[in-house]
């Protein structure tokens, strides 16, 4: 806590804000972290969805997705419904559309927040840097023929902690953000695929 407190001392403002920044960042990485969870799962449950499909037997093919956690497990079996229920393939593709949108939506909510943090705070580590060396300058000129290099250091110190700062909350932040948008992009292809597959065997296309 004493480091803690200094730090912020040091630091004045912008490293109480890169703080804040990073509390945040966290949480948004937990939260994404159990957003995501499962998102890729599920592709064995689906294999045997649409090969139950093939076969003609369509409850054992519902029967199969309804116990998916992932995205393309639930659009995948509202295709199935759709197609059971004898729904226009226009209707339809704007149904799927619409739901598959929302899936992606809700895998990749959060993600610009987490960019910006990780795009802002090395920044506001410079913004700190910056006004750090005004005030070590400052000091140095009114210090006039008392001034020495211990107090120029420590003024620079104060400077670059902010940078440090704000490199160390953008740095998880970005590669969190890179991860996550990865996964959600792999798990809408997922979709796309699955639904793709299911229209290929409604059609009569060979496998």
């Amino acid at each position: 806590m004493a480091g803690l407190a200094e730090m912020l001392a040091r630091g004045g403002p912008v490293v109480a804000v890169l703080l804040a920044l990073s509390a945040l960042s966290v949480a948004l990485i937990v939260v994404k972290l159990i957003d995501l969870r499962g998102v890729l799962s599920g592709e064995a449950g689906r294999a045997e969805a649409l090969d139950a499909w093939g076969r003609g037997d369509r409850a054992a093919a519902t029967e199969a997705l309804a116990r998916g956690r992932a995205p393309a497990d639930r659009v995948l079996r509202h295709a199935m419904l759709g197609l059971q229920a004898g729904r226009a393939r226009p209707v339809l593709d704007a149904d799927l559309e619409w739901r598959g949108n929302a899936e992606v939506a809700a895998m990749t909510r959060h993600l610009r927040l987490l960019e910006l943090i990780a795009m802002v705070s090395p920044l506001l580590g410079l913004l700190g840097t910056v006004l750090g060396m005004i005030r070590a300058f400052q000091d140095l000129a009114l210090a006039e023929g008392a001034a020495n290099a211990a107090l120029l250091a420590d003024g620079i110190w104060t400077a670059l902690l902010t940078t440090a700062a704000g490199l160390v909350v953008a740095i998880p932040a970005a590669i969190a953000a890179g991860l996550f948008a990865s996964r959600a992009e792999a798990a809408a292809q997922r979709i796309e695929a699955a639904v793709g597959r299911l229209y290929a065997l409604a059609d009569g296309a060979a496998p």
